[in-house]
């Protein structure tokens, strides 16, 4: 449970400073850049130890890459939509379905 707070906490940061600077095309370049880079170095802070916990507890490393996967997603669309104020779609909501399928073949071994 420690690492998929973590990953969120992390993709919350990380999801900040990949595209909050979208909203500011006033900025120069030079700004976003650096802004960016400050928020990521929070998004480091808790990504490393997510994942090194998340080892430690047993996940192996494309586990733990789906789950960062669709964490990624989770925290992007809340993002796109409340703060940057993106339309959803319905087909986005088809895609995630998939996506969360993968995520069940990858931690059952039902067809091992």
């Amino acid at each position: 449970m420690r690492t998929i707070i973590l990953l969120f906490a992390s993709n919350v940061f990380m999801t900040f400073a990949w595209y909050y600077h979208l909203k500011h095309q006033g900025w120069p370049l030079w700004k976003a850049i650096l802004i960016s880079w400050l928020i990521a170095l929070f998004e480091y802070c808790l990504m490393v130890p997510a994942n090194r916990i998340g080892n430690t507890d047993g996940f192996n490393l494309f586990q733990l890459k789906m789950i960062q996967e669709v964490i990624t997603l989770i925290v992007f669309c809340c993002f796109a939509v409340w703060i940057m104020k993106e339309p959803f779609h319905w087909r986005y909501l088809v895609s995630f379905a998939f996506l969360v399928g993968a995520v069940y073949f990858m931690f059952t071994n039902r067809f091992v």
